[in-house]
């Protein structure tokens, strides 16, 4: 059911024309109240795209009743042109629904650098409008039309402790980097919070899952996470309940990115512990996730742990300070290195599993942090030599 599973939301996923496909290509969430609380953070990319702009302005406020997303345009690097486009969208669907265009958010992905076709995004929104609807399916249509080279639909339902139900969905396979990823994410709540705890809870929950996916390094100009409560249920949830709810769907979701990373064949988490701090566990772990030659030696099936510490110990001493003779390195269970030098025979290693788990202990400290990232594969240099083509 995805967003449409806790009480109070309807959805609707239509083909708008968008694409030249005829491929789903617009989505539209509705939150019925009666709160209509909100929260949302952004990418961090200097870069951002008008869809960006507006919607951080928007949910300033704390409030939003409506989200409507498109793929098959970025509307990023449009100027002011685009930015206009952005707010006449907002203008339109607020008009649709009866509701103010500040609580209507605004999200694209797609090429950067081209104008949306208006004519197809106002016409799709009044039929996303009359194709709204509660069920599952409408639901699982809203999460088919917010992909681009994403290859399956990505959503998640969980329920709290106390009993309020989360749903989300989520586009994404390219350009992961934080903060955030390429990625578009719409969860929902029918939790009875404040705007306050909601912000807390969502940043506190992307903090760990999507902030620690790093598939390629590249960061986008569009990255969204949306958090939409209705209170619908009655259930108030406190501050730590929702944001440990939320960390799960988050990290489902962000899964759910990187297992379907564009050409991947291996899932690699790489998970430093033994540091002096979390940010020095974290900034070696992104130093190995983002090395081109361990992703490529991964792709072959080579557990190659002397890429591993070389990428560690890229990492400068005032940030993450560490004996290199006393790093140890273990690749899916087998210790490939100890206390910085080759110990069990890497031909003991089985690289041909899916998932691959690259562990490093620094021997510095007590502290710990992972990131999730994938190999670099041919077909992802083919896909990203083709995308605006």
């Amino acid at each position: 059911m995805s967003v449409t599973f806790p009480e109070g939301f309807l959805a609707a996923g239509i083909a708008a024309g968008i694409k030249a496909s005829a491929a789903a290509d617009l989505a539209l969430v509705l939150n019925e109240g009666p709160l209509d609380v909100a929260a949302a953070v952004f990418t961090s990319n200097r870069v951002q795209a008008a869809p960006v702009q507006w919607s951080r302005q928007a949910v300033a406020d704390g409030r939003a009743r409506a989200v409507i997303l498109n793929s098959g345009g970025a509307n990023a690097c449009t100027g002011p042109e685009g930015f206009a486009d952005t707010h006449r969208t907002a203008e339109h669907v607020g008009a649709l629904l009866e509701i103010s265009a500040q609580d209507v958010l605004v999200c694209s992905t797609g090429l950067i650098g081209e104008r949306l076709p208006m004519d197809a995004v106002l016409g799709g929104a009044m039929s996303a409008r009359d194709a709204l609807d509660p069920g599952a399916d409408a639901g699982a249509d809203a999460s088919r039309a917010i992909m681009t080279t994403d290859t399956v639909p990505k959503t998640v339902e969980i329920t709290t402790p106390s009993g309020a139900r989360i749903g989300g969905m989520a586009k994404g396979a390219g350009m992961l980097a934080p903060q955030l990823a390429t990625m578009l994410v719409v969860l929902t709540t029918d939790a009875v919070v404040t705007a306050d705890v909601a912000d807390s809870a969502l940043r506190e929950a992307t903090r760990t899952t999507f902030d620690r996916v790093d598939s390629d390094a590249c960061m986008s100009t569009n990255d969204t996470v949306i958090l939409l409560a209705s209170g619908a249920s009655g259930i108030e949830v406190g501050a730590a309940e929702l944001a440990e709810s939320l960390r799960e769907a988050s990290a489902a979701l962000a899964r759910m990115l990187v297992a379907d990373a564009e050409g991947a064949s291996h899932d690699v988490h790489v998970v430093v512990t033994g540091a002096t701090s979390e940010h020095a566990a974290l900034a070696v772990a992104r130093e190995i996730a983002r090395s081109n030659l361990v992703k490529a030696a991964v792709f072959g099936n080579d557990p190659n742990w002397g890429r591993i510490v070389s990428a560690a110990g890229c990492v400068p001493e005032e940030v993450a300070p560490f004996d290199p003779d006393a790093l140890s390195v273990h690749v899916n269970g087998v210790q490939v290195c100890r206390e910085g030098g080759a110990h069990e025979d890497r031909s003991l290693v089985d690289m041909t599993p899916r998932e691959t788990l690259v562990e490093v202990d620094l021997g510095a400290g007590e502290a710990d942090a992972d990131i999730w990232t994938n190999d670099l594969t041919h077909d992802y240099v083919e896909e990203n030599s083709a995308y605006s083509s």
